[in-house]
């Protein structure tokens, strides 16, 4: 089993009434509609979303390749969380090597990633290479004092403005911009406070 550290989701270890287990299984579901052919989940932790995804588009997935770069977190994910269309594999998002080890899909989940990694103009970069034209991206994110600016979560290298957000996606042909409140999503209203943004973006 693996430790609990609060930075991957472990449902197994979490109640059903979780306040973090919903929203990153809201996520998934709020993505569901979007899901289809050749699918990856960057940084897809302990597998259960990937599982989710498989059983809920099981006639509109071809195959899921769900990616983390941590290998005990693989192994668990396979161990606990494994599905026919799935397959799980230990990779660096930042690996400039990545897209042609993956190649490219009709649909890339990207759920809480952006804020780990050093530099997310490159990650975004990987993510539009492996995108197929036409294919969707659904990424989120939560949101902090910008790019370059301390955050006070352990796990995060810095967490961007909402505007920041936004500019990551200005070269998709398409995008619809979500926002997360809990397990719920909607769009901006005035005077609400939101956390986490949730882009949906078509190459």
């Amino acid at each position: 089993m693996l430790e609990w550290t609060g930075e991957r989701i472990i449902p197994k270890l979490l109640k059903p009434t979780n306040g973090m287990l919903l929203e990153h299984i809201a996520r998934y579901y709020f993505a569901t509609p979007y899901i289809k052919g050749r699918v990856l989940d960057i940084a897809c932790g302990t597998g259960y979303g990937c599982h989710m995804v498989a059983k809920e588009r099981k006639r509109e997935v071809e195959e899921i390749i769900g990616v983390d770069i941590d290998p005990e977190t693989v192994y668990y994910a396979n161990r606990e969380y494994n599905h026919q269309k799935v397959t799980y594999m230990q990779k660096n998002a930042m690996d400039p090597d990545l897209p042609e080890q993956l190649g490219t899909f009709d649909t890339i989940l990207s759920f809480e990633t952006i804020e780990h990694v050093e530099d997310d103009q490159i990650f975004m970069d990987h993510l539009y290479r492996m995108l197929k034209p036409g294919g969707t991206l659904v990424l989120s994110s939560p949101f902090g004092r910008g790019r370059g600016k301390p955050t006070s979560e352990p796990f995060h290298v810095y967490q961007l403005t909402p505007e920041e957000f936004e500019e990551l996606f200005v070269r998709f042909s398409n995008v619809e911009m979500y926002y997360q409140r809990g397990p719920t999503f909607e769009k901006k209203r005035d005077g609400v406070r939101y956390f986490i943004g949730v882009a949906v973006c078509t190459k």
